[in-house]
């Protein structure tokens, strides 16, 4: 597949022009965070129960020029939103629903706020996050930060690449050592204390801990992570056991923050119920209601306690959990059709019994499985917005992607209208860890 192409040193360049001309400095000073995409091939809404999962990242994602501010003050602009976030390191940050004024703590929606003062929400909880574990920070940042193009708010984790991108160049200013799951951890400080949004940790963990080219399996009740790596050439007669592979991202046109989204949080809640329910039938109701904490013969022994809409909840946690240990297994050997099969299951499961995805996105996955070379598809982020992803031979990879985008805007003329035709479907290579250049 060749070596990283993400970022070239003319997107490298740009944004260390773009930093230097904010704080006066010359670009050879500027740092940059190159902080990931992330997709899950398998293990879809299972993480936040303590699951099993696989992710890697993608050759697109966020990229923040920065350079230490010489004071507390953080300034920040996006080449995605407008206006100009400023806040000082040395203010206490409280979560995004409160705020304290004269020693009282009222309610803050930020959600009224104005577009330029709002974007800056993930700055401000990676400051809470280092705060609310100890950590005395001295020096601000000047900083630009933007993603790859058309694909904020795409179901790619982009925010969990945003919030670690801050925590890093925060932690670097401020001469922080700081380890990958220490991040992992900060990262999800942001979005469960401070957003309040209610997710696991595998877009964190993917995009901080994964390497070029394998699959990271990361055990969510464990935190336990390793890398599955793709098969070497095989010594006797040189060629490759897995096949060279390409990977799609085919966007729906649907945009909808995860934050602003209930049906995520209301999904996650019927899956605790299911547990609950579970363990008390099992006799270990003083258990964490996690479906990871159901052992999987008391969830045969008892599922029939369950209501329809939980059980059809808790079947594809285990079904699913079962695909990722089969999913390791084959992407270790290079067998890549039967892990797309596997994929293709796991977006089957999402939509019949964790019941996510709309019309237009249930039709671009099915368009997805009938083009040339795909191995799998599936949604990509929590189904509820943005795209599917897909895994496809190399050689197709090109004519799969014109054949989605002519299928999709047959079926969804105004929704593939909106899109940019550019990137519409995306033909992306794997990537590599969230890390500073």
């Amino acid at each position: 597949m060749g070596g990283l192409s993400w970022p070239s040193e003319e997107e490298l360049d740009k944004i260390r022009r773009m930093v230097a001309e904010m704080a006066g400095r010359g670009s050879e000073d500027i740092r940059v965070v190159v902080s990931p995409y992330r997709i899950c091939p398998l293990g879809a809404h299972i993480d936040h129960q303590g699951g099993t999962v696989s992710a890697m990242t993608i050759d697109k994602g966020i990229l923040l020029g920065f350079i230490p501010s010489g004071d507390s003050q953080v300034i920040l602009r996006s080449g995605q939103f407008d206006g100009e976030v400023r806040f000082r390191v040395d203010e206490i940050q409280y979560p995004r629903n409160i705020v304290k004024t004269n020693e009282k703590i009222h309610s803050n929606d930020s959600s009224k706020l104005p577009e330029e003062c709002s974007w800056g929400s993930y700055a401000r909880g990676a400051l809470y996050a280092l705060q609310s574990r100890g950590n005395h920070l001295t020096q601000g940042i000047i900083g630009f930060i933007c993603g790859s193009n058309g694909l904020d708010s795409s179901g790619l984790s982009s925010s969990a690449a945003v919030g670690v991108a801050y925590l890093l160049a925060l932690e670097s200013a401020n001469n922080l050592a700081v380890s990958p799951t220490e991040n992992i951890e900060y990262d999800r400080l942001i979005e469960n204390e401070y957003l309040a949004l209610r997710n696991g940790i595998l877009d964190q963990s993917a995009i901080l801990l994964s390497s070029y080219g394998c699959l990271t399996c990361m055990n969510c009740k464990t935190k336990e992570h390793k890398l599955i790596y793709p098969p070497k050439l095989l010594k006797n007669h040189g060629t490759l056991v897995q096949k060279a592979y390409k990977i799609l991202l085919a966007f729906s046109g649907l945009k909808h923050a995860l934050t602003n989204n209930p049906g995520y949080n209301h999904r996650v809640a019927e899956c605790q119920e299911a547990a609950r329910v579970l363990l008390q039938a099992s006799g270990n109701g003083e258990l964490k209601p996690l479906l990871s904490n159901v052992e999987p013969e008391a969830y045969e022994a008892y599922k029939y306690k369950l209501e329809p809409h939980l059980a059809k909840r808790a079947k594809h946690y285990f079904s699913e959990n079962m695909r990722v240990i089969k999913g390791l297994e084959a992407w270790g050997s290079g067998k890549l059709e039967d892990f797309g099969k596997l994929i293709s299951a796991s977006g089957l499961s999402s939509i019949q019994n964790y019941e996510c995805g709309s019309e237009p996105l249930i039709q671009l996955y099915e368009i997805l499985l009938k083009a040339p070379g795909v191995f799998g598809a599936r949604f990509s982020g929590a189904g509820f917005r943005g795209c599917c992803v897909a895994f496809v031979d190399a050689d197709c990879a090109a004519e799969a992607a014109s054949f989605v985008r002519n299928e999709y805007h047959k079926l969804q003329p105004k929704l593939a209208s909106q899109i940019n035709q550019d990137t519409s479907v995306l033909i992306c290579d794997a990537g590599d860890c969230a890390r500073i250049i």
